[in-house]
């Protein structure tokens, strides 16, 4: 991993690497779509969550008392944007299980162009966790820029994001609305094109992974 900029952390292993080429290919189904972004995910949470509180613990082996480590300190909220932040929730699921899940759901509004939420579901302590947004795409910015701020609303404290593939576009305006946001990516790509998709990104990320279009 390196860092591209403050706050933006680039999750470069070889392994994301390779599955991030075959999620970007024209030629990769829904399923194997959605087989490799979990897949991604979940290697990526190992980075995302580096830096979670631990504390020391005593655990009795069978052989004797081992000095361990186990984590502490707040737990863990997954927020998903919907539809395609679905995707990538199973993954983390698989290495912290007690993790809960909210769910957030923007649309743009086609006169002011800006994102309009239409659905929020949350854990009631969400003030108390350290909540990962996940969305594959970060794209202009605008939708994770809003997202983040109705959490703040509602009395989130710490928050990160993970992406798949981001536009510097997007980056700028997110790191330019929430400075206090780390931003977790497996690629910057070059920019947008003049319909507001990532080049040379990878599509609609919810159309290829529900085989919607």
């Amino acid at each position: 991993m390196y860092d591209y900029c403050k706050n933006v952390h680039v999750v470069d292993h070889p392994l994301i690497q390779h599955k991030l080429a075959l999620i970007r290919d024209i030629n990769t189904g829904s399923k194997d779509f959605r087989d490799l972004l979990e897949e991604v995910a979940m290697l990526m949470a190992y980075e995302v969550t580096r830096n979670l509180t631990i504390e020391d613990a005593e655990v009795q082996t069978p052989v004797g008392k081992a000095k361990c480590k186990v984590m502490s300190g707040k737990k863990l909220g997954i927020v998903p944007i919907l539809r395609a932040g679905l995707g990538m929730v199973n993954g983390i699921l698989e290495l912290v299980p007690t993790a809960k899940v909210g769910h957030i759901g923007l649309y743009r509004d086609p006169d002011t162009l800006e994102p309009v939420e239409y659905y929020c579901k949350l854990p009631t302590d969400i003030g108390d966790r350290d909540l990962i947004v996940l969305d594959p795409m970060l794209a202009t910015g605008g939708t994770a820029s809003a997202a983040i701020g109705f959490l703040k609303d509602r009395g989130a404290t710490s928050i990160m994001l993970m992406n798949l593939i981001a536009a510097p576009e997007g980056i700028a305006r997110v790191t330019k609305d929430h400075g206090d946001v780390e931003i977790y990516v497996a690629a910057v790509d070059e920019r947008l094109n003049e319909h507001g998709y990532i080049v040379p990104g990878l599509g609609d990320a919810g159309d290829r992974l529900f085989g919607t279009k």
